[in-house]
């Protein structure tokens, strides 16, 4: 039903031919990548232009229409991405470990800043559908991005989400009351939101299950010698530690390994069994991180203070923060929330608005206007949610003017 919804919701436009016709059995990853083949190579002044200018107060020229425009084909194929009728499976091997490469997680933010770009100059120029199928493209990309099952990658969906979601919101007086209603079911259909404790088997692999692997292998290639066997372990660890810049990181890659080793009688097994001192820490974070926003807080704390002071190196330095990636996905979800609570409002007035509730409440978000020097801008939805000082909020501009911060702590302030 999802993939049906979403295709009727793009079918119109996605090839701007009715009588033409595209394949929807294709892994969308691949075509994703293809996308990227495609993104433009722009000199450093283009860039800087199109990047760098604060497009929300300045409005777009003839040099702006143009490079826009040079990124059709990268759209072209992630509109046919995002009704692709098989999962997203990028192919990354996770036998690699921390050294795993994921190249294209930059670029696909920066693809979801284009696609802003190109919504603003397709709704000056009243193309609602054009704006409604990138953005929903771009929404799905954002989805996909986390499919590797990495920290990283939801964190970069989360990025792109947020996205998408302020440029509706600082231009929501543009679209039209159908347009958002489109907008809100694709939303609604596209694939699941991966959540940051559904990572945890990924992260355990590929850092348990791979620091277990090297260990035999180093331990095979040394034929039983501890001491080649540890000056590989050394080697290893202080490639995953990164080039040290200060004396204090060139004091940890000495440190770390040798705590870890010396916590050991030295062997591959004694060695294979600190490692294997984690997988617990993974199963309580996994259980940490699936708890509401009222449950959550102490046990957080709790789990965080437990792996500052824990006495496993490994546990201290190499696992992920959890409590600041969780932090991130609870003001999304009430973003969401607040931002289809919008759209129904404008399609279907007060009764509809109502029927979206808060999911870090017990009703409906609190609503009032937005007033700016004096002049009504359009309207402010706050939640009950407040995980990083201060209550979540989100305005919906419904007329023009100077441009204003739409969410997080200073959320109503001018743009300069």
């Amino acid at each position: 039903m999802r993939k049906l919804s979403f295709v009727l919701i793009l079918a119109t436009t996605i090839v701007g031919n009715a009588a033409e016709r595209f394949r929807t059995d294709i892994n969308p990853a691949l075509l994703y990548h293809q996308g990227l083949l495609m993104v433009p190579q722009l000199s450093d002044a283009d860039r800087k232009f199109l990047f760098e200018t604060e497009w929300r107060n300045v409005p777009p020229d003839n040099r702006y229409d143009s490079l826009v425009s040079t990124y059709r084909n990268v759209f072209k194929m992630l509109r046919r991405a995002a009704v692709s009728e098989v999962p997203c499976d990028w192919g990354i091997d996770m036998s690699d470990g921390p050294e795993t490469l994921l190249p294209a997680l930059a670029r696909f933010k920066s693809v979801a800043q284009v696609a802003c770009l190109r919504a603003r100059k397709h709704l000056i120029a009243g193309k609602q559908a054009e704006t409604r199928d990138e953005l929903l493209a771009t929404f799905v990309m954002g989805r996909n991005v986390s499919r590797d099952g990495t920290v990283i990658s939801v964190l970069v969906q989360v990025a792109i989400e947020n996205i998408v979601m302020s440029f509706i919101a600082e231009n929501f007086y543009q679209f039209a009351p159908e347009t958002l209603e489109q907008l809100a079911a694709g939303f609604n259909s596209a694939p699941a939101r991966r959540q940051i404790h559904e990572c945890m088997a990924v992260e355990r692999y590929a850092f348990c299950d791979w620091l277990v692997a090297k260990i035999n292998d180093f331990d095979a290639e040394s034929g039983g010698n501890q001491q080649q066997l540890h000056t590989k372990l050394r080697e290893l660890l202080g490639k995953v530690l990164g080039a040290p810049e200060t004396e204090a990181e060139k004091n940890r890659m000495t440190k770390v390994p040798d705590e870890f080793i010396g916590a050991t009688d030295g062997s591959a097994a004694g060695l294979i069994g600190y490692v294997k001192q984690l997988e617990p820490l993974y199963d309580e974070a996994t259980h940490v991180l699936t708890l509401s926003w009222p449950e959550y807080q102490v046990p957080t704390a709790e789990f965080e203070k437990k792996l500052a002071t824990h006495p496993n190196v490994l546990a201290r330095e190499f696992l992920p923060a959890l409590g600041k990636a969780r932090a991130r996905e609870f003001p999304l979800v009430s973003k969401y929330a607040m931002l289809q609570a919008a759209m129904a409002y404008k399609v279907g007035g007060e009764g509809a608005f109502k029927a979206v509730s808060d999911p870090f409440g017990d009703g409906p978000f609190t609503f009032r206007r937005f007033v700016l020097e004096g002049v009504d801008r359009g309207f402010q939805l706050q939640s009950k949610l407040n995980c990083r000082g201060f209550d979540e909020t989100l305005i919906l501009i419904e007329t023009p003017g100077p441009a204003v911060r739409v969410d997080f702590k200073n959320a109503g302030e001018k743009i300069p």
